[in-house]
């Protein structure tokens, strides 16, 4: 079923954000980094979703010193940073992102010590399970075929296959907006489902130690193909897309995904935005979709399950930029 129709956008609103990129640019001229400094930079070639308008500024750090020089410019300049990581899990408005988008996947290192992994939250997750698999390790390989990245899975407590960050994770390097770099100790009270305490305030997810558990490797890598498999069974590769729009909650009775499919909302779409024929809780870009119908194809089937079960279905997939 074809639903809604895009919205236009204001000419005034258009002439405001102009204004906006003009002063932002004059003042990146104090940037000097080791990496890369791109102006309006369309973020539909940096997510899973393939969508979103151009960032003001897009940044690429090579290393932690230009992680602080960029932090320090921001500072200075009163711009507004977001954090990039393999650009799973969100949806970047067709406006984009006013101010400095800093994409973390310059800062990739990886290495072992003494049963604990240490990866820079730039690395795809899929590659760090994929160097602990051909080490012999477990640990991380639940997270196998998850697309984004290391600090994205620890910023969102990522969870699937039985496994949860939490139960793995030895420690956290984060920067703070001043350049103070520090350690955090994991504690159980600041984790929950798919909730970390990285979510509720500014600093920056530098690295992480991961503990590890010797294993077969051809066992763990069997275990990883398996769950690859499964995401394929369930489209999760099929076309762009955030994987699931909706977070699962247990008191429901059942996944989100099995309450929209009672429904029969497979299929639904509005725009170049559907519903996945595989399953409910994923939607998909068919090809020419824009932020605003998978959005406001979100909004939809969450009123659907709303009205019929009176269900307030959480999203997982976030919401980023100038709405």
């Amino acid at each position: 079923m074809q639903l809604g129709a895009i919205s236009v956008e204001k000419p005034e609103r258009i002439r405001y954000y102009a204004r906006e990129m003009v002063s932002v640019k004059k003042s990146a001229g104090k940037i000097n980094i080791r990496g890369q400094l791109l102006f309006e930079e369309p973020m539909a070639s940096h997510t899973t979703y393939r969508v979103g308008g151009p960032a003001d500024l897009f940044a690429v750090p090579a290393d932690d010193n230009d992680l602080i020089a960029l932090l320090q410019f921001c500072s200075n300049e009163g711009v507004e940073p977001f954090i990039l990581g393999g650009g799973a899990n969100i949806l970047v408005s067709d406006r984009g992102i006013r101010g400095l988008v800093i994409d973390m996947t310059g800062i990739c290192s990886i290495a072992e010590h003494d049963g604990i992994l240490e990866v820079a939250a730039g690395l795809p997750v899929s590659d760090a399970c994929a160097w602990c698999a051909d080490r012999g390790y477990g640990g991380l390989h639940f997270l196998y075929s998850m697309p984004g990245s290391v600090g994205g899975a620890v910023w969102m407590n990522a969870r699937c296959y039985d496994g949860e960050v939490y139960d793995v994770l030895a420690y956290v390097d984060t920067l703070r907006p001043d350049g103070t770099i520090e350690r955090y100790t994991p504690r159980a009270q600041d984790f929950g489902y798919k909730v970390s305490p990285f979510q509720r305030d500014n600093r920056i997810i530098l690295r992480c130690g991961v503990r590890l558990t010797p294993m077969d490797r051809d066992t763990v890598w069997r275990r990883m193909r398996s769950y690859r498999a499964d995401r394929e069974s369930k489209g999760h590769f099929a076309a762009p897309s955030a994987g699931s729009v909706f977070k699962n909650n247990r008191a429901f009775g059942s996944p989100s995904g099995v309450i929209i499919d009672r429904l029969g909302l497979r299929g639904s779409r509005i725009g170049g935005a559907r519903v996945s024929d595989r399953h409910a809780n994923i939607i998909i870009n068919t090809g020419n979709a824009t932020a605003d119908d998978i959005d406001r194809l979100a909004a939809f089937v969450a009123e659907q399950v709303r009205q019929r079960f009176g269900f307030t279905l959480e999203r997982e997939v976030l919401r980023v930029g100038e709405w």
